[in-house]
């Protein structure tokens, strides 16, 4: 007996005559009508046509089951269109917006809950009440956040700046030890678009005014121009302030790009923050940890309750994974110092950003944050050929 199958076996003989001897009158041969064809997809039928279509979709579908047909291939997919990208006369160039599909990504992600940081089991009892800090974990899904961190490396400029400080009467020469970049304005100013600009992206036409008078206030008053924060940071400052229900002005930006850059233990405590300054911190792409340690901790039994600890034992060591944000707020800043630590091995060999959501009231803070994330020296970005961070243009 033969194996052989034909159309009769899978289908009555009114189903498998084809569409064109059917009672119904005849349309001239069309994509509706023709017999299918392996690899084309049907047009959508007329109004008068929608039920033969329908009975040709299912033998369509059946025959492929079958492996009568071959699959239809399915059209290619439009290029997702590109928003336009923000820029300004401050930018050294134009920062595209994330695409499409990652803002609604991001838009989407609902708001999580946190865990509370706890200090060190026998840390004295003030300096538990010190530490006002949370952790979410994570904020952003890791295959979104991976996604922002390789957006963010590829399209943001970055600096390494160099600076001096004097400590007693030595100057100091400082070489950052990370890639830095900064955007926003303190709480004096506002961004404003021209009045001749109607486009909601940031163009060159953009300034910002003096809060509460609105008269123009001219970049030259600060020591560096001021930058807006553009489309893509503020996409995800609007998913920060919605979870932490806070609001930030200033947005700073490192990129560690292997276990030697660092950041070593300090305060944000600086005035122009403000007596009680909220600091949100997202970490982007490689794991890295962050620690915490009571300022009374740097002073060997000193403090209220002058504990003796063993180096190491007064720490809060948080290993941040890609999407991950710690929150500090209260008197955290005042009584707590944090770090980034060099880190050797599979931890240190990936790259890694952090994003920091500050808000700074006075224009000390636009000066201050600019002079130390921006300064005067070289555009650096990355090179994805090279696979490193190169000098773009010479000076910022």
């Amino acid at each position: 007996m033969s194996n052989k199958r034909t159309l009769n076996d899978f289908f009555p003989l009114s189903l498998s005559t084809p569409l064109a001897k059917r009672s119904r009158s005849s349309p001239p041969p069309s994509a509706a009508t023709d017999p299918p064809i392996p690899g084309r997809a049907f047009a959508r039928p007329s109004a008068d046509e929608e039920g033969d279509s329908d009975l040709t979709l299912a033998i369509t579908l059946s025959l492929q089951e079958s492996g009568f047909v071959a699959p239809s291939t399915p059209p290619a997919e439009k290029p997702e269109e590109q928003p336009v990208p923000s820029t300004h006369l401050s930018y050294p160039h134009s920062i595209p917006a994330f695409p499409r599909s990652l803002e609604l990504a991001l838009e989407g992600i609902p708001a999580k809950p946190s865990t509370a940081l706890k200090p060190p089991e026998g840390s004295p009892e003030s300096h538990r009440a010190d530490l006002d800090a949370h952790y979410y974990r994570p904020l952003i899904p890791r295959a979104t956040s991976l996604a922002v961190f390789t957006f963010l490396r590829r399209e943001l400029p970055f600096y390494r700046v160099n600076y001096d400080i004097k400590r007693g009467p030595n100057i100091t020469r400082i070489n950052t030890p990370r890639y830095t970049t900064v955007f926003g304005v303190d709480d004096t100013c506002v961004w404003r678009p021209a009045a001749e600009s109607s486009s909601p992206s940031f163009h060159s036409q953009q300034i910002f005014t003096k809060c509460g008078t609105g008269n123009v206030v001219s970049p030259s008053a600060f020591e560096r121009p001021p930058r807006p924060i553009p489309d893509c940071l503020l996409t995800l400052k609007a998913h920060v302030e919605r979870v932490t229900q806070e609001t930030y002005n200033f947005i700073l930006v490192n990129y560690y790009a292997n276990g030697n850059d660092s950041i070593s233990y300090h305060s944000d405590d600086e005035r122009f923050l403000g007596e009680l300054p909220a600091i949100a911190s997202l970490s982007l792409g490689g794991v890295r940890d962050f620690c915490l340690k009571h300022k009374d901790s740097a002073k060997p039994n000193s403090g209220p309750d002058k504990v003796k600890k063993k180096p190491g034992e007064d720490v809060i060591k948080i290993p941040l994974e890609s999407g991950d944000m710690v929150m500090m707020k209260g008197r955290t800043q005042s009584r707590w110092l944090h770090a980034l630590p060099k880190r050797k091995g599979d931890m240190g060999s990936k790259g890694r950003i952090n994003i920091t959501f500050r808000k700074a009231m006075v224009k000390e803070g636009t000066n201050n944050y600019y002079r130390y994330n921006v300064g005067d020296g070289p555009v650096w970005r990355w090179d994805e050929q090279k696979k490193d961070m190169v000098i773009w243009r010479v000076s910022a």
